[in-house]
């Protein structure tokens, strides 16, 4: 009876031990989600290990790992990213009703693989010292093509995957032709060659470089709050915000999310990771630090964003789409210029 204790123990050891984890695979970069990996397991005895990264390393080591990979949540930055990960057939479907029932579902992934966390508007920063309310009002992206904006806009380079996914935005809304016509025209706009992240663009405009700057809003809100340093502050109090096509379809959304890997050897537990991210008090938590826009209605974003405005109307294109679309893009973008 004791050698059959003994080798139970053996056997379900590791099973329990894995049962009591999850693992969690991320490219955000943000040193405020370790509070919220300790309050899970707080919560549900339910030990967070953090495998940190960038995107497509972590990507290349989950394919690697295989079946033997020990990964069970992805957690990262843009749907396209997600797009890319599904298609690599690395997801399986989040079981959780409760995450189900509480994101949208053009937040969510396709066959419900993946699932916003957070939100992200991709908006355009003015200097009013340069810019009339005249010149902006009811701006849309469309419109940043317009010779009126002839050596006046920034942007981060075509490389970029939040510019990746407007451009696939657009494609899906204004079709292919209009699209390259659009980003030829931006391209011939641009006050200087792309370079640098989006905080550089808002930096620009602040400084007189450039009259209208496309970056994430998040960007701003990081800025405006000092985290970044006062030069950065005194930056973010020089320029204002615009939220495009609010006559229209509204404002370009993308998002921060995750997905189960299909490996994952603590499925349920993942899926319980992705209710506590999307619970009021994390979500709260999770925004008022990131500067994102939260998943749930009824919590505010954090005071700095909030003080942009809202009630804004988003764009409810599926974000799927971005994935989808993201090849069409970046071909695109060759044809137009866009370095």
């Amino acid at each position: 009876m004791r050698y059959l204790i003994t080798v139970l123990s053996i056997v379900l050891l590791p099973q329990i031990l894995a049962a009591s984890e999850v693992n969690v695979y991320t490219s955000r970069h943000y040193d405020s989600d370790a509070a919220l990996y300790s309050e899970f397991t707080d919560l549900t005895d339910i030990k967070v290990n953090i495998i940190s990264g960038k995107g497509p390393a972590l990507i290349e080591r989950i394919k690697s790992e295989g079946v033997n990979s020990r990964a069970d949540i992805f957690f990262t930055v843009d749907a396209g990213n997600l797009w890319k990960v599904q298609k690599e057939g690395l997801f399986q479907g989040i079981k959780s009703k409760n995450v189900l029932t509480t994101v949208p579902e053009n937040l969510r992934g396709p066959n419900n693989e993946w699932t916003a966390i957070a939100k992200r508007a991709r908006v355009v920063f003015y200097n009013p010292q340069r810019v009339s309310q005249k010149e902006i009002i009811d701006l849309a992206y469309e419109d940043l093509a317009d010779a009126a904006w002839k050596n006046r806009v920034v942007i981060r380079s075509s490389s970029n995957m939040y510019n990746q996914s407007l451009v696939a935005a657009l494609i899906s809304n204004i079709g292919l032709e209009r699209t390259e016509k659009w980003a030829k025209g931006l391209v011939e706009n641009f006050a200087r060659k792309p370079q640098g992240n989006d905080r550089s663009q808002i930096m620009a405009v602040a400084n007189g470089e450039a009259d209208l700057a496309v970056a994430n809003s998040y960007y701003f809100g990081v800025m405006l709050s000092g985290s970044a340093g006062e030069q950065q502050q005194e930056a973010a109090k020089k320029v204002r915000v615009l939220f495009p096509n609010q006559k229209s379809r509204g404002v370009h959304i993308n998002i921060s999310g995750a997905g189960i890997l299909k490996h994952s050897p603590n499925s349920e537990n993942g899926n319980r990771f992705l209710e506590f991210l999307l619970s009021p008090k994390v979500q709260k938590y999770m925004v008022d630090r990131s500067y994102e826009y939260p998943i749930l209605e009824e919590i505010l974003p954090s005071p700095e964003i909030a003080g942009l405005g809202l009630g804004f109307k988003e764009d409810d294109i599926s974000v799927k789409k971005f994935g989808e679309l993201n090849p069409e893009a970046i071909r695109l973008m060759d044809r137009s210029g866009w370095k």
